[in-house]
């Protein structure tokens, strides 16, 4: 376990900072409910207890990466009282907590609240009262969509743009492929694959077999034998991690070994690779925008030491392999990068504006050239993506970052 004192790790986890951390407010500040000379108020909402309790992880490392913040003394003086509700990733339970944050709490913004359908029914009421609701852990196009709703952003990209990329970099790569792709029939399932076959382009009619699958189904052996007789030798999964485990199980024993793309939802060693066999696993393709956690290839950079530190100081029982931790971690530190750039203008506008004006902002665990840029009519944090290929037990990088068109 590495070891570090604590003026050290305060000193270098507040790097980016520095001229804000610790300081003094200024006289002839601007405050919405929320904020103060002494204490900034952010909410946050996910699931803590219900069947994916163990995604509540991201909270309790955006509540520890605070907690470090205020030893340090703060931002620009100002204690940030971090405020979080279990909402067990029920869409009703959410709009309570929001409310809940917003009228009991008057917190000054919401930051990485985690889940989609939570985060889309709480999304009219927090922009009918001009809340911001930021840096989301959740990836629907409607969740940074600034001409219908513009106090919502998401953290990172879009199932769309994610799609995209993917197929743009199989029209590319293998242009005569046949393609097959097998999806999970929702919202998110349906964003991806339409972002796909933009990607594609003409190529769209390459895809020999399009299949789906619903959440409570208990396996999806029967499209992978229905996709193998199609002639695929290209597959994108679409899927959740334990499906894509399956997946790749049967394709093993159908002794079929297609060209496999996983996407940023189920591409994680610990929770789809492992679960498999890394032996049938080898030569898998994943897109990332973040560092993993468990994986060497990162361990040595300054952003993954730092990170380390500060599980071992302020989350101790932590899984270090977990990246949800990671997702809270940068998350947290953006949020208060935004807090930082707005002074002593705390007000619910000038959160929104920082927030919407991001340039080059190199969050911590980001892949080195991946940064946040937003514009007032661009809402999508990240648009590059790493390539990375699994080999052994992990995986490796494959030539530059790719760009969305």
């Amino acid at each position: 376990m590495m070891t570090i004192s604590r003026r050290t790790l305060l000193g270098t986890m507040a790097g980016g900072l520095a001229a804000s951390i610790g300081g003094k407010a200024f006289a002839g500040g601007s405050y919405d409910p929320g904020a103060s000379d002494q204490e900034i108020r952010i909410g946050q909402f996910g699931p803590l207890s219900g069947p994916v309790s163990s995604f509540g992880v991201l909270a309790n490392a955006m509540d520890a990466y605070f907690r470090m913040l205020n030893e340090a003394g703060g931002i620009n003086g100002r204690m940030i009282k971090f405020i979080n509700y279990d909402d067990a990733y029920s869409p009703p339970k959410s709009v309570e907590a929001a409310r809940r944050l917003v009228e009991g709490d008057e917190v000054l913004f919401i930051a990485g609240a985690m889940g989609t359908p939570g985060n889309i029914a709480v999304q009219k009421y927090l922009n009918v009262r001009k809340v911001p609701q930021l840096f989301l852990a959740a990836a629907a196009s409607k969740l940074s969509d600034p001409a219908t709703n513009p106090w919502t952003m998401v953290g990172g990209s879009t199932y769309e743009i994610e799609g995209g990329v993917v197929g743009r970099y199989i029209a590319g790569s293998t242009p005569n492929a046949k393609i097959g792709v097998l999806y999970q029939n929702d919202d998110a399932g349906k964003a991806t694959l339409s972002g796909l076959k933009a990607g594609l382009g003409a190529k769209t009619a390459q895809i020999v077999s399009e299949l789906n699958y619903s959440v409570g189904d208990p396996t999806i052996d029967s499209q992978i034998v229905q996709m193998k007789l199609s002639g695929a030798d290209v597959v994108f999964l679409i899927t959740i991690p334990k499906m894509a485990s399956q997946a790749l199980r049967k394709m093993a024993a159908l002794a079929w070994r297609p060209q496999m793309f996983l996407g940023a939802g189920n591409a994680s060693v610990r929770a789809t690779l492992k679960p498999a066999g890394f032996e049938i696993a080898q030569g898998i393709l994943a897109f990332a925008t973040r560092m993993d956690p468990g994986n060497p290839l990162w361990a040595e950079t300054p952003d993954m030491k730092q990170y380390m530190a500060f599980l071992d100081r302020y989350v101790p029982n932590a899984d270090r392999a977990d990246d949800l931790y990671a997702i809270g971690y940068t998350a947290a530190a953006t949020a208060a990068h935004v807090v930082s750039q707005c002074g002593d203008q705390l007000t619910r506008a000038n959160i929104l504006h920082q927030a919407t004006n991001l340039k080059n902002f190199a969050a911590p665990l980001l892949i080195p050239g991946i940064a946040l840029n937003t514009t007032p009519s661009d809402y999508v944090p990240i648009k590059q993506f790493q390539l990375m290929r699994f080999k052994g037990e992990a995986y490796e990088k494959v030539g530059e970052l790719l760009t969305a068109a």
